[in-house]
């Protein structure tokens, strides 16, 4: 017997917070996968939830659908991320991170790839070790 978990589009709506017809069209547009079975009883895994769940992150970050459908394949492909293509009008959202005075960190936390917590995780860090060497003891 099978244990992974499966949903209906109405199921998978509901998790995700994105509406059936956005799901369609992220299948349509090759965002996620197509369906498992057809027609009505075709069904989404743990996989079409991720996947729909990391393109809610990118797109609250800011990020267009061109954009995740480069970062969706190439994290399919194992390979390196591509840098965002710089084009008039380009914007893009990063954060400014005060480690210390005149010490500050700037990061595209969704083109490095890295959560809120990895985010948290590596200033602190950061912040420890500035006062190391700043105090002139010796770094863990």
């Amino acid at each position: 017997m099978n244990n992974t978990p499966t949903y209906s589009i109405e199921e998978l709506s509901a998790l995700t917070g994105i509406s059936r017809r956005t799901i369609r069209f992220y299948v349509q547009q090759e965002l996620i996968r197509r369906p498992n079975g057809s027609r009505r009883g075709s069904w989404y895994d743990q996989q079409h939830l991720t996947q729909l769940l990391e393109i809610k992150r990118w797109q609250e970050a800011g990020l267009n659908l061109d954009r995740i459908r480069q970062l969706l394949r190439h994290a399919e492909d194992g390979s390196l991320i591509p840098p965002t293509p710089r084009q008039p009008g380009h914007i893009a959202v990063w954060s400014r991170i005060d480690l210390a005075d005149g010490v500050e960190l700037n990061l595209n936390p969704a083109v490095a790839g890295l959560t809120p917590e990895q985010v948290s995780d590596l200033t602190s860090t950061l912040i420890r070790l500035f006062q190391d060497i700043k105090d002139g003891t010796q770094p863990e």
